[in-house]
């Protein structure tokens, strides 16, 4: 490949998925890690794996929790400096939807060497220092490899007091259920790569996958939150679907109160959906009830695959109106209550 192909092929090219549109499917996920890690074994291990939350937390002392994640994928728009950034956003999400603070981050960086041009790969490096910096925080080192396609994110460890964390296992009967940012992503992702996303809908992706669930900070000192996640992957469908589990609890969600990014009604209804959406409600559909008038524009935004998406949030109702101003004061226009969580089996109801 010359340097001038190198320089214009687009960086969505590279890879054959994008953003955590990336992951692995519920179902084949779960089959692969059937049995392979038990619940802790030590008392210290306050977050394991047990309940697919977001990040493990380790309690040090009795005022201090040590959180530790990491979250890494391929490029889901094709300006380096923003895929670093959305990235590294995305990755910083983990400890903020367990109620902790943000401490320091190592990168994680694959990347083609020989077919992108090193300004390239500096400039997603950028993009993440940039996004940790708004945060606060250093890159404090991390790991590179030569790789097929382009691949970056973060580990991160972050801090909170141990009764601040908040699992997506504690959900209530009768919580109010709050979501941070509207959904769409997967679908303005499916649109940039059919080269079908607006200039002003590429500029709305950018910002929101962009912001810092700094809320989930205020909103883990809050006793009448009981469970906190952040919608990616696995879309809005899917991330409730693990509190119910985790809690043993059902849900019931309104569609028309679920916020929605401008175009991505339109945009679904075009044909801008991604495979992952499909791969989603096949992993989770049999614990699921939709009304009849949800056709497929509608299921494809409720199962749609986020890439730093929104805090998803359980709380006693009386605190609702005070969490929804906590993401109002940070800046978080759209977020608002879209449900219930109800007695009985792990299931949900979509009206």
């Amino acid at each position: 490949m010359t340097a001038s192909d190198r320089t214009k092929r687009r960086l969505t090219q590279f890879s054959h998925g994008g953003g955590c549109g990336c992951k692995i499917a519920p179902r084949v996920l779960q089959q692969i890690l059937a049995g392979s890690m038990d619940a802790a074994t030590t008392p210290e291990l306050l977050v394991g794996a047990e309940t697919s939350d977001d990040g493990a937390v380790y309690r040090i002392n009795d005022s201090q929790a040590i959180i530790s994640t990491t979250d890494f994928f391929m490029p889901i728009v094709d300006d380096p400096y923003d895929f670093g950034a959305i990235a590294a956003t995305n990755a910083l999400s983990d400890v903020y939807a367990m109620g902790g603070t943000p401490l320091f981050a190592l990168a994680i960086v694959a990347m083609p060497v020989n077919d992108l041009p090193v300004e390239t790969i500096r400039r997603v490096v950028a993009g993440g220092e940039a996004a940790c910096a708004r945060a606060g925080i250093p890159i404090a080192g991390g790991h590179t490899i030569d790789s097929v396609e382009p691949i970056y994110g973060l580990a991160v460890t972050g801090v909170a007091h141990p009764e601040h964390i908040k699992r997506n296992s504690a959900a209530q009967p009768g919580d109010a259920i709050v979501l941070g940012k509207p959904l769409g992503v997967g679908i303005y992702s499916a649109a940039l790569k059919k080269e079908a996303l607006p200039p002003d809908a590429y500029a709305e992706l950018v910002e929101l996958t962009t912001m810092l669930n700094t809320p989930g900070i205020d909103l883990g000192r809050l006793p009448g939150v009981h469970a906190m996640t952040d919608v990616t992957g696995f879309g809005l469908l899917g991330h409730l679907l693990e509190i119910c589990r985790g809690s043993n609890v059902g849900a019931t969600i309104e569609f028309e109160r679920i916020p929605m990014l401008q175009h991505a009604v339109q945009l679904a209804r075009q044909g801008c959906v991604t495979g992952a959406s499909a791969r989603n409600l096949d992993s989770y559909a049999v614990d699921v009830s939709l009304a009849e008038r949800l056709g497929a524009t509608e299921r494809a935004l409720l199962c749609d695959p986020q890439t730093s998406g929104g805090l998803l949030v359980t709380c006693a109702p009386d605190d609702a109106p005070s969490v929804v101003n906590t993401f109002h004061r940070k800046g978080f226009a759209q977020a608002t209550t879209i449900g219930v969580i109800a007695e009985g089996a792990p299931a949900m109801t979509v009206r």
